[in-house]
């Protein structure tokens, strides 16, 4: 589905091209953040320093895009006074590139500590759960960028499923790695620098989360945050009977 498909025509040509293109924004600013993920869980599993620092320094530009694309929202708001599925989009787009800084935000943290693990030199306990959950959210972000430029509210909706299970591994990683703290305090200061990566992963995938119930917002036009996942579904699959 395009998205002249789903926003209305307008008579002037220039209010269509402003909302094509902080919606475009949009999506480069998700590739790029959707990098600096990979990068800086490769760089952790690796004990590359020298990719994590890289991926660190993404971060200042994700931060300027937000603050640009911000700009563009508000100038459009203060200037056509959009309404309807119009301003549904310039909501969603502005909460969405919130969350994608925030998800740059996190991902600078991951380098921070992958730089730190690097200096221990053999890899940590708590990789392999690592590996596992950072896995599971770096599909969560592909898979909520790939629902914007389709706008797919049953691709969104899987999202929002998916993030359930990195919670619930999350937890029991959380549990894991705090019997290994006490089996082996000697290992304590590398396991929190694990657990912290961790933590960033589990948030990294609570703000992918929240994009793909901005996404099903803009097209069906149900504010789901705070909504039960089943309540989630029936707004990503409107035509269905449960």
């Amino acid at each position: 589905m395009s998205f002249e498909d789903n926003y209305s025509t307008h008579i002037s040509q220039q209010f269509n091209d402003e909302l094509e293109q902080i919606r475009t924004q949009l999506l480069t600013m998700g590739g790029i953040v959707e990098r600096q993920v990979n990068d800086a869980v490769e760089a952790l599993l690796t004990g590359d320093a020298d990719l994590a620092e890289r991926s660190r320094r993404i971060d200042q530009q994700t931060n300027e895009m937000e603050l640009q694309i911000d700009e563009q929202c508000t100038t459009i708001i203060a200037r056509r006074q959009p309404a309807a599925s119009d301003l549904r989009l310039i909501i969603a787009v502005s909460k969405a590139v919130s969350d994608l800084e925030r998800i740059g935000d996190e991902a600078s943290r991951i380098c921070r500590h992958a730089i730190d693990l690097a200096d221990e030199g053999e890899n940590q306990r708590g990789y392999q759960e690592v590996r596992h959950i950072g896995n599971l959210v770096r599909e969560m972000v592909k898979n909520v960028l790939t629902a914007f430029a389709r706008n797919d509210t049953e691709m969104a909706y899987r999202v929002a499923k998916q993030d359930k299970a990195v919670d619930q591994e999350y937890r029991t990683a959380m549990r894991l790695l705090a019997t290994y703290m006490m089996e082996d305090p000697r290992a304590i200061t590398s396991t929190l620098n694990v657990i912290w990566v961790l933590r960033s992963l589990e948030r990294i995938g609570d703000h992918a989360c929240n994009m793909a119930e901005h996404l099903i917002y803009l097209v069906s036009g149900q504010d789901v945050r705070h909504a039960s996942l089943k309540q989630i579904k029936q707004a990503a699959r409107p035509d269905e009977d449960s």
